[in-house]
């Protein structure tokens, strides 16, 4: 974790200079009014590093996040924030537009224009933020599309996509391919806004780019479902198994054979973890999404060279 704010570590008298320094840090410049500071004040902020996006959450007694025009006439680099509500409706204002926001489901937000966010009550959300230019697309384009998300067949990936980064942020961040990840989120970002957009002229060619990376983001979410094979993620992507092969074989990669790689991956990494080491083979090769133990050490040899509980001695488990 990069960075966290608890109040409940703090006098009540510096909790409100607190939360405002950390909303500072953690997004863009804005005005933190509490709803009912005299009752006092209870706010957990963390900020997680993935690659070129972040991981941001945000539980707090009622709270408005207000960035006027003079705030954002300041200049601060574009950056987008795509955020599922987590607990109380969160109400969102932005270039004109004003819309409730419930539990669990997805906002876009463009943190360099003004805005006015807030809920009352115990409330919380948590949101990836990453600059506007990663995404390679015109603002207006942008803009228009926060608008309409729910059009996008991509809308419900996204937000289970969104709400599991921020659901298990300590551990993904922590992770090796983090900023892997990071990068497979922004794509998926990049195809729900163009998809949203109806803009054609886009579409095409940016479903046909991130639907690859798309198919990665949504396998690396499921290694541990035994079930998982390329006709679930096609489902999960709306898209035809022929499709998703087709698309697949133009990469030269074998789906089957990179799921089983990074089951495999995953698996050599936890046993070289002091953690692992009241956890049986079996049951880190299971948490893998590998239900046969003997199939599974069959795999990591022809991987690795190594057997999984030579591995493990060489690591001093």
């Amino acid at each position: 974790m990069a960075f966290v704010l608890d109040t409940a570590d703090l006098p009540a008298t510096d909790r409100v200079d607190a939360v405002y320094t950390a909303m500072m840090y953690a997004s863009a410049p804005c005005y933190v009014v509490h709803e009912e500071p005299q009752r006092g004040v209870r706010t957990r902020i963390c900020v997680w590093d993935l690659g070129a996006a972040n991981i941001f959450t945000t539980a707090s007694t009622g709270i408005r996040l207000l960035r006027t025009p003079r705030l954002a006439r300041r200049g601060d680099a574009p950056v987008l924030a795509l955020s599922v509500q987590q607990a109380a409706d969160g109400r969102h204002e932005q270039l004109g537009r004003q819309q409730i926001v419930a539990p669990g489901e997805l906002m876009a937000v463009d943190l360099s224009a003004p805005y006015d966010f807030s809920w009352s009550g115990d409330g919380a959300a948590g949101c990836v933020q990453f600059p506007l230019d990663q995404l390679g697309l015109p603002v207006d384009l942008v803009r228009r599309a926060a608008a309409n998300l729910r059009a996008s067949p991509l809308y419900d990936l996204v937000t289970n996509h969104v709400a599991h980064l921020t659901r298990d942020a300590d551990r993904i961040s922590t992770d090796l391919a983090a900023p892997a990840l990071g990068t497979a989120t922004i794509e998926l970002a990049r195809a729900l806004l163009v998809s949203a957009a109806h803009t054609s002229r886009h579409t095409r060619s940016v479903l046909a780019e991130t639907l690859l990376v798309q198919a990665r983001a949504y396998a690396r979410q499921h290694l541990a479902d035994p079930g998982l094979r390329p006709s679930t993620i096609a489902a999960a992507l709306n898209v035809s198994v022929r499709y998703l092969y087709k698309v697949c074989a133009q990469a030269d990669l074998s789906l089957e054979q990179w799921i089983i790689s990074e089951r495999l991956a995953g698996a050599r990494e936890e046993l070289a973890r002091p953690d692992s080491r009241t956890r049986s083979i079996a049951v880190v090769a299971r948490r893998w999404g590998f239900i046969d133990p003997t199939h599974f050490a069959r795999r990591f040899r022809a991987a690795y060279g190594i057997t999984p509980s030579e591995w493990r001695r060489v690591n001093g488990r």
